[in-house]
């Protein structure tokens, strides 16, 4: 799992990468998950008041001790946990947690699993319930790991602070570390699922859509879980997603200024008190910058041109150009100035 670009990372939330989000199961390999009830209270209280350490390590700026209390991997490389503890202070410094029931997955085998899903809970016919989740890992090491997340509330902004904790032997050893903020531009998962519902009503199906990527990201603490809030969000995205929008890596032509763009991707994204939205195209080149701002800047134009309902749901609009190599060069304006 890849780190967010510069803005996305300080405003939306702060990852680092140990497991990565891929829908299909691998059925060679064994995977099994409990969940806090079919795991008996000694083991959740272990999972619970190991991820509270962590955090008050966190909550103190000791970022010394959780690399200590690491798995190598993590600890050979830790610059994102160092930023996280760091960006997620204000939010930690004096705040209090509220464990959800946590879950216990193990991972046969004696090699990474390229895939794994794990089925955590009680299903129904139709598929997940409300005590149910799914969590989809790629490339995870055979072991025994537990996922406890935290609500964190008290500080400046309210938070979920998921932790990864891994067996070894009598030890659980950070893992990996995910600080999402709950809310977007002022607003919770609620509010945006609502927003996204009242969009599509009024066929402004882009917006919707939008809106619902942003309710199912506040939704889900991390990337890889699903449960059924999440599940019905999805579906109900699905029914207003367009088709003349970049998803799923199949790229859009967009007409600009005499040249044609090819979008890559378009995303909602919260930046204090705004929600902008953001699109990102494909570049050859990006090194003159003074080029590529008047690319931006057409491409800016033409996206609000190609889908007016913007207009309404969204402050400003930021344009990425991505050169082959990853690199991308951004620039911001604000809705009232495209004209």
């Amino acid at each position: 799992m890849g780190h967010p670009s510069g803005t996305e990372l300080c405003q939306r939330w702060f990852v680092v990468p140990f497991l990565a989000l891929l829908l299909v199961a691998n059925a060679a390999h064994a995977q099994t998950c409990l969940a806090a009830p079919d795991m008996g209270a000694p083991m959740r209280t272990v999972l619970e008041s190991t991820a509270q350490r962590y955090f008050e390590m966190s909550a103190h700026g000791d970022t010394a001790g959780l690399r200590q209390n690491s798995i190598p991997g993590l600890a050979a490389s830790f610059g994102g946990v160092e930023a996280a503890v760091k960006d997620n202070a204000t939010s930690f410094t004096g705040a209090r947690t509220t464990p959800r029931p946590p879950f216990l997955l193990t991972a046969d085998g004696v090699e990474p699993l390229p895939r794994a899903e794990f089925l955590c809970g009680v299903f129904g016919s139709s598929g997940q319930t409300s005590q149910s989740a799914v969590f989809v890992l790629n490339n995870l090491p055979p072991g025994k790991y537990g996922v406890v997340i935290l609500d964190v509330s008290g500080g400046k902004e309210s938070r979920t602070l998921t932790l990864i904790l891994q067996q070894a032997g009598t030890d659980w050893k950070l893992a990996g570390y995910y600080a999402r903020s709950t809310e977007a531009a002022g607003h919770d998962g609620a509010w945006y699922e609502q927003k996204a519902r009242d969009f599509k009503k009024k066929s402004a199906s882009h917006n919707a859509w939008l809106y619902y990527r942003e309710a199912i990201a506040l939704s889900s603490p991390v990337d890889f879980m699903s449960t059924l809030a999440s599940d019905k969000l999805y579906d109900e995205a699905q029914s207003a997603q367009p088709a003349d929008m970049p998803m799923n890596g199949n790229a859009v032509d967009l007409s600009a200024a005499g040249k044609t763009y090819r979008m890559t991707e378009i995303f909602p994204l919260a930046v204090g008190s705004d929600l902008d939205v953001v699109v990102k195209y494909a570049s050859p080149d990006i090194s003159n910058t003074q080029k590529t701002f008047q690319d931006n800047m057409a491409v800016i134009k033409a996206l609000v041109s190609k889908y007016p309902e913007l207009r309404e749901a969204f402050a400003g609009v930021v344009a990425r150009a991505v050169a082959p190599s990853g690199q991308d060069y951004g620039s911001m304006l604000p809705m009232k100035d495209i004209k």
